[in-house]
């Protein structure tokens, strides 16, 4: 499974932006899914996910109430919906996707599949 990941782009606090991942040479819906960040300097970093074993969705703290990361299974990609975002949100963002169990959906080291990433740029 190949991944694509698009929409970033540079933003102002407050705004929104939606990020898409498409999969190309597979299919989204045998995997869980996922967004990752990477800030400069810093580590890569869970946002979040949407399990394959129960369909429900999970998120950091830092993005819970302004991200939403949703399927769409006809297009075959996975969406996250960022609104009121703020400019600690500055990072490349990576969508993957793998089977981890779900007390361990945050851990990048799971998942076997990845994109690009997209330059997400928040400004104050």
């Amino acid at each position: 499974v190949q991944l694509q990941a698009s929409g970033g782009g540079l933003v102002q606090a407050g705004e929104s932006l939606r990020l898409s991942c498409a999969a190309s040479g597979g299919t989204f819906s045998s995997y869980s899914v996922a967004w990752f960040r990477q800030a400069p300097g810093k580590d890569r970093e869970f946002v979040a996910a949407a399990a394959v074993q129960n369909m429900r969705t999970y998120y950091d703290d830092s993005v819970k109430g302004r991200f939403t990361i949703s399927r769409d299974k006809a297009k075959n990609t996975v969406n996250l919906q960022m609104n009121n975002v703020i400019p600690e949100d500055t990072a490349v963002y990576y969508c993957a996707a793998g089977r981890p169990i779900i007390s361990s959906i945050s851990n990048s080291m799971l998942y076997g599949y990845w994109g690009q990433g997209t330059l997400v740029t928040v400004s104050s």
